[in-house]
């Protein structure tokens, strides 16, 4: 890949991302749907892989609608050979996979420590972290041929707040995935991939359905008070299509010098 060439073919009137071919897991809502519509708009063919649910057909359809092919694929990142399976599917339909959004993750059972079971720990680890695991093992032979991007979504728990409480699982999976990345980052480079990492913070989305809050999270929480709300620069948790400008720029050559890097998307928000 070669950014001057792409920037001469984009001056020519092609898209930014002409002809790519991503993978987005999580894709069927929130920060997944909002970034697979705008790597489709940049001109980026799109598989996305979540659970089978309406709301991802209705992507995969508003894809198509604007002229780029589309496929979905009933995943649980967690089981290893449902996103084997996956992931091959979409590189043998499309012959290559140049751009890879992990996105897929759940908030958990939020509980104090003493409080949270085995079970509920491996149930938040297991998706978080080892669906980002199992999604980078499975995309990276087909990605080695051509280079590409990889971006994960990690979060502002476990990398600069540490005040959300009862997210001790989530925090710990979150962490997990920046380290992971930027090991990935280094051992990927001589292959022309490129792995960053997006910290978002509060984002307007549906990620609360699949979290637990237990009520012994109250015996452990601090009163933490902020001048007028908690976020500074806009008063109020950020939309997803901000983090999907985010996405579009690292999945593009745009970002062609940017690797092993996690980005802070918070409005502020962790800095008080």
């Amino acid at each position: 890949m070669n950014p001057s060439n792409e920037s001469s073919s984009a001056g020519a009137g092609r898209l930014p991302l002409q002809d790519k071919v991503a993978i987005v897991t999580g894709a069927g809502s929130g920060i997944g749907r909002a970034s697979a519509l705008a790597l489709a708009r940049g001109g980026a063919n799109v598989c996305l892989l979540d659970l089978n649910d309406n709301r991802t057909e209705e992507v995969e359809k508003e894809i198509r609608e604007l002229g780029r092919e589309s496929e979905f694929y009933d995943v649980d990142v967690s089981d290893p050979e449902r996103v084997r399976k996956a992931i091959e599917s979409a590189a043998g339909r499309f012959g290559r996979i140049d751009v890879v959004f992990a996105n897929a993750g759940i908030n958990g059972t939020l509980a104090p420590i003493e409080d949270l079971t085995p079970e509920a720990w491996d149930e938040t680890l297991s998706t978080n972290l080892k669906g980002t695991f199992l999604t980078f093992k499975y995309a990276v032979p087909h990605m080695k041929k051509t280079g590409g991007s990889i971006i994960v979504t990690a979060s502002v728990n476990g990398s600069r707040k540490f005040s959300g409480f009862g997210m001790s699982a989530y925090s710990a999976s979150k962490a997990g995935q920046v380290a992971f990345a930027k090991m990935a980052a280094l051992e990927l480079a001589r292959y022309k991939i490129r792995v960053n990492v997006i910290c978002p913070g509060a984002i307007e989305t549906n990620i609360g359905e699949n979290t637990e809050r237990t009520k012994e999270v109250d015996k452990i929480r601090i009163p933490v008070e902020y001048p007028e709300g908690d976020q500074p620069l806009e008063r109020g948790p950020g939309r997803p299509e901000q983090v999907a400008d985010l996405v579009f720029f690292l999945a593009s050559e745009r970002s062609s010098r940017i690797s092993g890097t996690e980005i802070f998307i918070d409005g502020a928000e962790t800095l008080l």
